[in-house]
């Protein structure tokens, strides 16, 4: 080794020659296991945030804008400026407010006609101000990490929203409006409605409204019958509605961070039952509710017991014929990973792969990446290490704090200051629907796809080798999401870097979930689509987005048309289950049931 290598090698050599020396005859695992007893206690009290990467991101924040005179004086001069604007803005508002100094180009919190009115519009600007105030002085400080950075951003606009006019019940207009109109009764039925919700979450039951859907009943009533079971999945096949089907039935692959049926909601927005009725012999992936004495399920395992023994239980019932793999948010991954590791290794069972909001590349993996440094998955692997698993309402907390606008502030606003409860939709009730994370597996997805990037990089390993996106060969679909937070479609739309294939990528209006169940018929859809033969050049994800052709509608006739242009024969429709394998019991069957 050359005195540069050994340099650098240095500090990991003696960190491993230390570790391998104990002190006292003692086990070392005895002294790690107190600090992960006690990062679990402690993150049973923050919902999973380690308290050690927030103060290291304030920290490091601080410090060097403490260090930065020009960056106090920008900061200085913006304040000025903004408050001189305000000032003269306050003054004419009440003729005219068009001028507006500091408009929301992408959001539009203050759109809204009341809002448009003096004193409320000038609320509003002096929030969009101060907004703008901590962006600049929580971005763009040298020398501070982009991750201390994004965090110091993100919890600074989490507080900013606390005290924005619309969740202020003197500063919101429709609130005053409905507090005067009602003689105040609304901030009583607000009273009783946190009262409801506040014994609900002390008894462990779920939100009002939810117990009007039922699994079996209104949701998930396609047709079908569990033809395969193991210890993790459950295997449904979908009974035909046409005379023949195309012979290459369609394998779904759903994420396990959620239950299934968010893709057979109701007979309208099942992209299940809308599949089959396209005439395509349908099979999907219920995935077992796992809890703790699932902890060390890995990756591999959901790989090998999940999609792989689905594979073979589809070539079963329908023989001697090529499969339609579809994914769907991790289910994606997932399958880009088995297929990956098929084609490496010569299995060329599938005909297509469809990636739905489904990322391979994660480096930039939206809003998540927040919560993802090495500290904060130490103190998960703690918290999971304790609970052999990750509970869904510790995951829904951090989802909602990505649109907590959105999820917490206008809910809030609207139960409990206008006294006024939503009804719940099918979408509502299947998200409360909650599922857990196996630790192993969770800890594996987290540091090797999230933190690493492996699967990118060429080093992501099955079965002791790695694999590379680079050996498929089966043509690709790509659905991705304008206001996705959770799978950016500018990260989905990177398997085209990673791939040399026959690509299609569709761009759906809507968010991670609405956009993808977005059946025919709403009027506000919309998408574009562009494909690019194998041999095409590579076209960045702005330039795509730029020269794609916009469409009015649903995404899911062009997805259909490309599933029967890359199709065989149409033939009779096979039998339930296969020999030796009868039909267990109706769909939606009992691990979609789990609680």
């Amino acid at each position: 080794m050359d005195g540069g290598a050994r340099a650098r090698e240095g500090p990991a050599l003696l960190c491993r020659e230390v570790a391998t020396v104990p002190a006292v005859p003692v086990e070392l695992k005895h002294f790690e296991n107190l600090d992960r007893l006690l990062h679990a206690f402690q993150a049973r009290a923050t919902a999973g945030i380690s308290t050690t990467a927030v103060a290291a991101a304030w920290s490091d924040w601080f410090a060097h804008l403490a260090n930065a005179p020009g960056k106090q004086l920008e900061l200085a001069n913006q304040a000025a400026a903004d408050a001189l604007q305000l000032a003269l803005f306050a003054q004419r508002a009440a003729f005219d407010t068009s001028a507006r100094p500091f408009p929301e180009p992408r959001r539009h919190r203050f759109d809204d006609e009341p809002w448009q009115q003096w004193p409320f519009v000038v609320y509003a600007q002096n929030f969009l101000a101060l907004e703008r105030f901590w962006q600049t002085a929580t971005c763009d400080v040298r020398g501070a990490t982009r991750q201390h950075l994004n965090v110091v951003n993100f919890m600074m606009n989490q507080h900013l929203n606390r005290y924005s006019p619309m969740n202020t019940p003197w500063a919101n207009p429709e609130v005053i409006e409905h507090t005067f109109a009602e003689g105040g009764a609304n901030f009583a039925r607000g009273a009783a409605l946190f009262a409801e919700d506040v014994e609900r979450l002390l008894a462990g039951r779920p939100e009002p409204g939810t117990e009007d859907w039922r699994v079996g009943d209104n949701l998930a009533i396609t047709p079908g019958r569990v033809v395969y079971r193991n210890d993790l999945i459950e295997l449904i096949q979908y009974e035909p509605t046409t005379e023949q089907v195309r012979a290459e039935p369609v394998l779904i692959v759903p994420a396990w961070i959620m239950k299934y049926y968010i893709l057979d909601l109701q007979p309208e927005n099942s992209l299940i039952r809308h599949l089959v009725g396209e005439g395509f012999t349908v099979f999907a992936i219920s995935w077992k509710n796992p809890d703790r004495g699932d902890a060390d399920l890995s990756l591999g395992d959901y790989r090998r017991a999940g999609v792989m023994a689905a594979l073979d239980m589809v070539e079963r019932v329908v023989p001697d014929r090529k499969i339609h793999g579809c994914g769907y948010c991790l289910g994606g991954t997932l399958l880009a990973i088995a297929a990956a590791a098929m084609a490496r290794d010569g299995d060329h069972r599938l005909q297509s792969i469809t990636l739905l909001a489904g990322q391979t590349d994660f480096s930039e993996a939206g809003e998540l990446m927040v919560f993802i440094d090495e500290s904060e998955l130490a103190y998960l692997e703690d918290m999971m290490w304790d609970q052999g698993y990750l509970d869904s309402a510790q995951m829904a907390g951090a989802f909602q704090l990505l649109r907590s606008h959105e999820l917490i502030w206008s809910r809030m606003v609207r139960e409990y200051l206008l006294g006024r409860r939503s009804p719940v939709s099918d979408m509502m009730a299947w998200n409360a629907d909650g599922t857990r994370m196996p630790a192993k597996m969770h800890t594996q997805y987290l540091r090797d796809l999230f933190l690493d990037n492996r699967l990118s990089r060429g080093r992501y390993a099955v079965e002791g080798r790695p694999v590379a996106l680079t050996d498929l060969r089966a043509p690709l679909f790509a659905v991705g999401t304008e206001r996705d937070h959770i799978a950016p479609w500018v990260s989905v739309y990177k398997v085209r870097l990673l791939t040399v294939v026959d690509f299609t990528f569709a761009l759906a209006s809507g968010g991670h979930n609405t956009g993808i169940v977005a059946a025919p018929g709403n009027p506000k859809a919309s998408y574009r689509v562009g494909h690019a033969p194998e041999d095409a050049p590579y076209v960045p994800p702005e330039a795509w987005a730029e020269q794609a052709e916009q469409r009015d509608g649903s995404w899911w006739p062009a997805w259909f048309a490309w599933l029967h242009e890359h199709s065989g024969d149409w033939t009779a429709p096979p039998a339930l289950g296969a020999e030796g394998f009868p039909p267990l019991e109706p769909a939606p069957g009992r691990y979609v049931r789990m609680p």
